[in-house]
């Protein structure tokens, strides 16, 4: 009896109990990720309902949350991102606040009812929702740990803390804190969002965030050859037993072999593509342009220019006054990057502009392929040459 009480009904080695409490924290990752993220918050996808119940059951028992509650807050972070409105932004906020604090944030935004009003619709309101899940969410983390200690016996009271802590350290705290603060971006969207990793296995490809908030309606995060998206492989496992349905995926860019030039469709594919666009022009303009000129200046500047050459691409919005000063400061003394920054600003202010017809917006873009081509700077000539083959993805 003692001996079953200290061992539990498995009795696992130490070695098979750490892989029991990977595979069962990697199933609320999983629960969070495809069924709250990419299902719930963004309808990235359709989900067959047993699924669908399975990850709601999981999810109360390892994290006490529910539909609405979570999705209602990412929607809004998604809505008012980086602004004093966000419920979790590190750059209000302040990184350490987000990284120590961000289970507390969640739950002082989860008992703000006009949140989980404006933000929570189609969100599950069945008998089990509205008597079981909602009305006692401590019970089921209270099961889950009389489950553990069956199974593992004493030992069993770690592995409950280890899946307790799961959720609030990596997607509360890392992911909603690092995921706006360190790592690498793929695109120039609005807001701070960075990939922490180009692996996202530990946390099922919520690693890959700079990627998801470009591309938020998309079910598949990763977007690069050498981005691994946990996720999105189980996705596709229950896409092919028939569990799941992929509804979207960010576009992949599509170019005309043949194009004599700027037309609807170019324009379409242009705007289609826009952060593919941006990307683009940061690796073949700015990046060789900026180097060439870093490589002319002399020593006391140089260092001057690597502090401020991610501000050549960076989006207004993310610039702070003192940049700004760096900025003037660097574009007032070089022509060429004033210029090649210059084109960057008006390129992205042609499809802003969505008030005007596509005939001036037609227009616009084949003045600035005109300009561009005019500027006398090669790698500027270049990209102009490639913006007419753009075409919009097909379905």
């Amino acid at each position: 009896m003692l001996n079953y009480l200290s061992e539990g009904l498995l009795a696992p080695s130490l070695g098979a109990l750490v892989l029991i409490t990977l595979a069962m924290t990697h199933v609320t990752i999983v629960s969070v990720t495809v069924y709250l993220h990419r299902y719930s918050a963004h309808r990235a996808l359709d989900m067959h309902p047993v699924l669908k119940h399975f990850f709601r059951f999981w999810l109360w028992l390892t994290t006490a949350q529910n539909t609405l509650e979570w999705t209602a807050i990412h929607r809004k972070h998604h809505a008012k991102c980086e602004t004093e409105e966000d419920p979790h932004s590190p750059v209000v906020k302040g990184i350490r606040k987000v990284l120590s604090e961000g289970a507390e944030l969640y739950r002082e935004e989860a008992e703000n009812k006009e949140t989980l009003k404006k933000y929570g619709a189609g969100c599950p309101d069945d008998w089990v929702e509205r008597n079981v899940y909602s009305r006692f969410p401590m019970a089921g983390i209270t099961l889950m740990a009389v489950i553990d200690l069956l199974l593992f016996g004493v030992i069993g009271i770690t592995v409950w803390a280890v899946q307790m802590i799961w959720i609030p350290l990596f997607a509360a705290g890392i992911i909603n804190g690092l995921g706006h603060y360190w790592g690498y971006r793929n695109f120039e969207c609005a807001d701070a969002s960075r990939n922490i990793s180009p692996w996202g296995i530990l946390i099922g490809g919520e690693e890959l965030h700079n990627n998801h908030h470009t591309y938020p309606n998309s079910a598949k995060l990763s977007v690069r050859r050498f981005e691994f998206d946990a996720g999105w492989a189980w996705i596709r496992l229950f896409e092919i037993v028939g569990l799941a349905k992929v509804k979207k995926v960010a576009p992949k860019p599509t170019l005309a072999k043949n194009a004599r030039g700027i037309d609807v469709d170019a324009l379409r594919g242009v705007m289609q593509h826009r952060f593919q666009v941006m990307r683009h022009y940061r690796k073949a303009v700015i990046t060789p342009v900026f180097k060439q000129e870093q490589a002319r200046a002399c020593d006391a500047t140089r260092e001057f220019y690597a502090r401020a050459k991610a501000l050549l691409h960076q989006d207004l919005t993310l610039i702070k006054p003192n940049q700004e000063l760096r900025l003037k400061k660097l574009t007032e003394n070089n022509e060429t990057l004033e210029a090649i920054y210059q084109f960057r600003l008006r390129l992205q202010d042609i499809w802003s502009q969505t008030s005007r017809s596509s005939t001036e917006m037609v227009e616009a873009l084949e003045k600035w392929c005109h300009d561009a081509r005019q500027s006398g700077i090669d790698a500027l000539q270049e990209f102009a040459d490639r913006l007419p083959h753009y075409r919009p993805a097909t379905a």
